[in-house]
């Protein structure tokens, strides 16, 4: 099944640089791994925003759930979730 996830990184601005770039590093390895895994498929920034754009595909939305909330950055991410279905036209 795949899923449209649009994020957006509401991380406070006083985060210590430090711990900000730590967490910036683990999410992205998460995000090799979810890629490797064939749950993230696409990925894009949305500009002038602390935001994401992201096609995954996963079992059911269970499973996206616990993909998304792997992520680093979970605890700081407003995610609105759109599951996909495939048009006729796309069909075969």
């Amino acid at each position: 099944m795949e899923f449209l996830v649009r994020s957006e990184n509401r991380l406070p601005p006083e985060t210590p640089a430090e711990r900000r770039e730590e967490l910036r590093a683990a999410e992205r390895a998460r995000a090799m791994d979810l890629r490797a895994a064939g749950v993230l498929k696409r990925l894009w920034r949305v500009p002038g925003r602390n935001a994401t754009v992201g096609l995954y595909e996963a079992d059911d939305p269970a499973a996206l759930h616990d993909a998304l909330m792997s992520l680093p950055m979970a605890p700081w991410l407003d995610v609105s979730v759109e599951p996909l279905a495939t048009h006729p036209q796309e069909r075969t």
